[in-house]
């Protein structure tokens, strides 16, 4: 019996390489390919679906060798809207088999299977969007005459407070202390922004509110005037028009604010049409609110009525801003692990495909993204969701993996172990979340290193080292990168509300060397279409260093990934199939290597880095 050293060789993903075509209607035949090392000792396999509920296997034909690796393929008719499938292969060693987990000796359950979508319109653009996430209040002020004043209104027993731009934000001041960022703001930074590389932005919520957050809306119908009002964003939709770039707004509609309309009329009068809107477990002042805080009651989807104006009816909310003169490009929804669930009554998914079916209708390539900082695989499997805020399945496995121990940093919540992760925890997380979900869901699932919920990336990380290491993998890793604004010239801020400063705009308080990676970066990811819609294979993981590939049809890069000085000098490279002498150019050095034994030198990597081969053509 070998070390089956072997299995590290076999390979498939839902990418063109190894799906042709990638995706289809109801009917269309596709290719699957699988992939294994010339030495593999397998002598066959067998696709195994389960059409209708019931098992039905292919055997795969074994194609023409490409002197490196053995190819398999068989023919798979998409018969159902998701179709899951695993590979079976017999070997000299026994039988295995394949799934999106990785290979294993036992029969699996059906969770794992790849799973293939059919009839999925997948929002095209996002694939070649760089996303940059603003929290409007503190990213800019383009209209100083439309600022909040100090005293001008009292909210949730509190008078308003300003603030000087770039003061430190304070938790006494809360959510009711504001800096005067607005649309126009935003409008004036177009240029910057585009010369950075982003070419899609999200904005957290822009609609009226008492609050800088806006979180707790009182009209979901206007902008606050505060931001610029509906002409502001009107302006900021032409702006973006102008130079091919998108938008995505944020839409709260789990809870409002205890002061919108609906509220104060259900409080006043248990009969009011509204009251069906909440839960009031006694009438008027004990009801059902946003982790019981009460200033955010939460809004009751057991009403027909409230789905009619939240996103069923014809005019309703989520449908008016996808229309012009908005035209926004997406949506992402607050807080969507719980949305329409309260206790017994666990809606969340039939109204998360309500919303679905309405955003769709309106614009068939809007691009619909929930906030989840758990397991979001039930929502992202075409029927709902187009991505998830993916923290789990990338963003919080990676910072702990890179962060120094939890006495030199910021930690965010749900994080409680205060050491490093092992670099193995780190691809079996990646892994296991990517396994849960269709391909065509991973390659547009929102990819972040933070967000104004989590303390700064550089707070966490502790140096731009670090964060340029992070940057590099959240830029080459499946999915659609987002930047959270400030974090490409070394903003810092641990947690709420610190992660919310004002955006500086003195070039002369930036981190040049992190504002230039992150520009690198962008362009890099622009140029390269195995890094927007490529395979994933993690090929190392151990020590202090990762290494994976994305590869297209036409073109391969190897990311190699180091968190310190670990000994290994040498990464083997056969179960990406590159044969000896396959020669490799790093994009940042332009150093050249060729694979020697299964091996690439990484010698030029010492200590902590990045390293990003693209192979020879």
């Amino acid at each position: 019996m070998s070390t089956i050293a072997w299995n590290a060789t076999i390979h498939h993903d839902g990418s063109a390489r190894y799906v042709w075509p990638p995706t289809g209607d109801i009917g269309t035949i596709v290719t699957l390919r699988v992939r294994a090392a010339l030495e593999a000792p397998i002598t066959a396999i067998t696709l195994r679906t389960c059409p209708d509920g019931e098992e039905e296997r292919t055997e795969m034909r074994r194609g023409a060798d490409d002197g490196a690796c053995q190819w398999w393929e068989a023919p798979l008719r998409l018969h159902m809207p998701r179709t899951a499938y695993r590979f079976v292969m017999q070997t000299a060693e026994g039988t295995w088999s394949l799934n999106a987990a990785g290979l294993v000796r036992h029969t699996p359950t059906d969770h794992d299977d790849f799973k293939l979508l059919a009839n999925y319109a997948a929002p095209a653009w996002v694939r070649d969007a760089v996303f940059y996430q603003i929290f409007p209040d503190r990213f800019r002020d383009g209209d100083p005459a439309s600022n909040v004043r100090s005293g001008e209104y009292r909210a949730y027993q509190r008078d308003v407070v300003a603030r000087a731009w770039g003061e430190p934000p304070t938790k006494a001041g809360g959510s009711l202390e504001f800096f005067g960022g607005d649309l126009p703001g935003i409008t004036q930074s177009l240029d910057y922004l585009q010369d950075l590389g982003v070419n899609a932005l999200y904005l957290t919520p822009i609609f009226v509110s008492p609050s800088n957050h806006k979180y707790d809306v009182v009209d979901y119908a206007h902008v606050d005037p505060h931001f610029g009002g509906d002409e502001a964003l009107i302006a900021l939709r032409q702006a973006l028009d102008a130079r091919g770039m998108r938008l995505m707004l944020d839409i709260v509609p789990n809870h409002c604010s205890a002061m919108h309309p609906w509220f104060l009329a259900a409080q006043a009068d248990q009969t009011a049409p509204t009251a069906e809107f909440f839960t009031f477990r006694e009438w008027p002042n004990d009801y059902a609110s946003w982790l019981g805080v009460r200033s955010l009651p939460k809004l009751n989807y057991r009403s027909e009525r409230l789905r009619d104006l939240m996103y069923a009816g014809p005019e309703a909310i989520v449908r008016r801003w996808l229309r012009p003169p908005f035209r926004i490009d997406g949506w992402r929804i607050d807080v969507a692990n719980m949305l329409a669930r309260q206790g017994e009554t666990q809606l969340g998914h039939k109204i998360g495909r309500g919303v679905r079916r309405a955003v769709k209708e309106e614009r068939p390539d809007a691009y619909l993204v929930g906030e989840h900082f758990f397991d979001a695989s039930t929502h992202v499997q075409g029927d709902e969701l187009d991505a998830s805020m993916n923290y789990q399945g990338f963003m919080l496995p990676l910072l702990r993996w890179l962060a120094p121990p939890a006495a030199q940093g910021e930690r965010p919540r749900l994080w409680s172990d205060p050491e490093p992760l092992p670099t193995e925890a780190l691809a079996a997380q990646w892994t296991a979340f990517l396994a849960a979900i269709p391909w065509q869901i991973a390659l547009q699932q929102f990819n972040l290193l933070g967000s104004h919920d989590t303390p700064r990336a550089l707070s966490i990380l502790g140096d731009g080292d670090r964060l340029r290491l992070a940057a590099a993998v959240l830029f080459t890793f499946p999915g659609v990168p987002n930047v959270y604004y400030g974090d490409e010239v070394g903003l810092e801020g641990r947690a709420d509300p610190d992660n919310r400063r004002c955006m500086p705009w003195d070039p002369a308080a930036w981190d040049g060397r992190i504002c230039e990676w992150y520009q690198r970066l962008m362009a890099l990811r622009r140029q390269s279409g195995a890094l927007r819609e490529g395979g994933f294979q993690l090929l190392h993981a151990s020590g202090s260093t990762l290494a994976y590939l994305r590869e297209a049809r036409d073109e391969r890069l190897l990311i190699v990934v180091r968190r310190g000085p670990d000994g290994i000098w040498n990464l083997p490279v056969r179960p990406a199939g590159l044969a000896n002498g396959t020669g490799l150019r790093e994009h940042f050095t332009g150093a050249f290597a060729t694979v020697e034994s299964g091996m690439l030198s990484l010698r030029g990597l010492t200590g902590m880095g990045v390293q990003i081969w693209h192979l020879d053509p």
